[in-house]
């Protein structure tokens, strides 16, 4: 009861992830989500009292015999044994129907077997098996000469090119960079070719005066991956990198070089920045400022809270703030920014409930959608509606910064951190497929782009693009995942990269135009829609590149790069 619970809230499964969290962070989502009400508690009693009552009194009245005893649980286990539920599974159904006919308890236990045991997975006989037939196969992946592979796993040469200097013109100070990270904004809901229809009017505007990713993926599947995926282009470890708190290895960021390069950093967030270990990562990164939900002054206010939990300020607030604390004169060091939004966080309940509610019917009338059409989205008519709020304030903010004499001179960059997963998803990729937004004064053209980048490569692109244009001092060997952001207008993928979907699922890699999902090989196409497929080659291929990553962020442990390289480029502290 309590997973189909979960199930019926967050619209995924729960699995191993649940161990991946400290008590603190599941008692904030937990009780930021609504908690577990009264109603909950009187019918979980009750049909546990019936359950109870009929193990003790029917076995008086229905006598089993003992073959049947027998034989029931042998039949179960061979079922488990051989698979056979993936032979009998419907196919055809989306990701969400998939999801929904699981068998919510045997998916966690599963989960739970193989976070406990991963060593019996590992050698298991199907290991085994791969490793002798699959170790020779050629892989995509390996596309950097790394230098030190037992000490350093993933330090290597930097040869990102710099693609980004076709599309601006020349600036005569450091630009200003202000990164934007969209809780929960995902593609189906964003832009032109959305599946789910636009709710994102704002944000089409403005991804049609900038440069556009419409086929761009997060690396998580959660918000636990978003700062070192973007800011440091770094691997996993075991469940996330934050997850590795203080043990946490030395690493370059976008936060410390630019620091070192004369940047005044900040990072501002409307709920509580220890979250996910994310303080750590800005200490560790020697950030100058970390504004949260400590730092908001008197009268903003807060999202209304749920049992006495709130995940913070509203995303209103929180560009406000962001706007009144700094200083947008022209004659101080550049900025780097980062803004986390979290209005559009289960629960989704909002300050103006009731203006976006009306909003949301306005906008279903806008698109066209008929009357059946309209019952079905009013099922997740919260979520539509915050992210309905969250455009609408993202449109204040950018109409608020073009009055500051340093707007001509900033560099925008709004994504999402991972696709909302409380609206029904059609595929496996549709977690992680969000937009990519550049926008600036200093464009002087714009483009849209159909080849697939991720967050990975947003940080060795930028850096490739300052150290071209602005002489900033950056090392020539990095540990970056990414090797760069792709400017093809067409659809292919040049990359490949693992994905992680929660702090315990590393379950997703990406290479040409396929993905691979625990066993399951798929083909994308140019609107990111996948079908499976069956081809023994290029799943090996896949399987292969993704075992060899594995490998080395398994080995991360000892460093990720020199100290001497650490302390080189080691930011002054303010």
């Amino acid at each position: 009861m309590v997973l189909v619970q979960y199930f019926n809230t967050a619209l995924v499964p729960l699995g191993s992830d649940l161990y991946a969290y400290s008590i603190a962070d599941i008692k904030q989502t937990v009780g930021a989500a609504g908690g577990v009400d009264w109603i909950d508690i009187i019918v979980f009693i009750c049909i546990a009292g019936i359950f109870f009552m009929a193990l003790k009194y029917l076995p008086k009245r229905i006598k089993m015999p003992v073959w049947l005893a027998i034989v029931l649980p042998f039949i179960g286990l061979l079922l488990k044994l051989t698979n056979a539920y993936s032979y009998i599974k419907p196919k055809g159904f989306n990701d969400f129907n998939n999801n929904l006919i699981l068998n919510k308890t045997d998916f966690f236990l599963d989960n739970s077997y193989i976070h406990f045991f991963p060593e019996v997975i590992e050698n298991d006989i199907y290991a085994d098996s791969y490793i002798g037939d699959y170790d020779g196969v050629e892989s995509k992946a390996v596309s950097f000469k790394y230098l030190d592979e037992a000490n350093f796993p993933f330090l290597h040469q930097d040869s990102t090119q710099d693609v980004l200097t076709p599309f601006f013109a020349p600036g005569k100070k450091q630009p200003n960079i202000i990164i934007i990270l969209v809780e929960g904004l995902g593609r189906a809901f964003t832009n032109e070719g959305a599946y789910l229809g636009n709710f994102t009017p704002f944000i089409d505007s403005l991804s049609n005066k900038s440069l556009y990713w419409k086929n761009f993926l997060s690396e998580g599947g959660r918000t636990f991956a978003i700062l070192p995926s973007i800011m440091g282009s770094l691997p996993f470890a075991k469940n996330g990198f934050l997850e590795l708190g203080n043990a946490m290895p030395a690493h370059q960021s976008l936060y410390s070089l630019l620091k070192y390069n004369g940047y005044n950093t900040s990072f501002y967030y409307g709920g509580d920045s220890r979250f996910d270990n994310m303080y750590l990562f800005l200490r560790k990164n020697n950030v100058d400022e970390i504004k949260d939900e400590k730092t908001f002054p008197s009268g903003n206010i807060k999202l209304p809270s749920v049992n006495g939990f709130t995940w913070g300020y509203n995303d209103k607030d929180l560009f406000s703030h962001y706007i009144n604390t700094r200083n947008g004169s022209l004659d101080n060091a550049p900025q780097l920014s980062v803004i986390l939004t979290v209005s559009t966080h289960n629960p989704f309940i909002i300050n103006e409930q009731a203006k976006y509610l009306d909003r949301f019917e306005q906008r279903m009338n806008e698109l066209g959608f008929s009357a059946a059409t309209k019952r079905m989205y009013r099922n997740y008519k919260l979520q539509y509606a915050s992210i309905l709020y969250l455009d609408d304030a993202l449109r204040t903010f950018f109409n608020e910064f073009k009055k500051r004499p340093d707007f001509a001179n900033t560099i925008f960059i709004v994504t999402g951190d991972h696709r909302m997963p409380e609206i029904p998803m059609i595929s496996k990729i549709d977690r992680y497929h969000v937009p990519l937004i550049i926008y600036s004064q200093l464009l002087n053209r714009t483009a849209q782009f159909a080849s697939i980048s991720t967050h990975f490569d947003i940080t060795p692109s930028l850096l490739a693009y300052l150290k071209s244009n602005y002489q900033l001092k950056v090392p020539s060997v990095k540990s970056w995942i990414g090797n760069g952001l792709d400017t093809t207008r067409s659809f292919r993928n040049t990359h490949s990269y693992p994905i992680m979907q929660t702090k315990a699922d590393m379950l997703d890699f990406i290479m040409d135009d396929y993905h691979l999902n625990g066993k399951t090989l798929f083909k994308l196409n140019a609107n990111m829609d996948e079908t499976p497929v069956d081809d023994v080659n290029k799943y090996n291929q896949l399987k292969s590149a993704f075992e060899q990553f594995k490998k080395r962020n398994n080995n991360i442990t000892n460093g990720i790069i020199p100290d001497s390289l650490y302390r080189n480029y080691l930011p002054l502290k303010k």
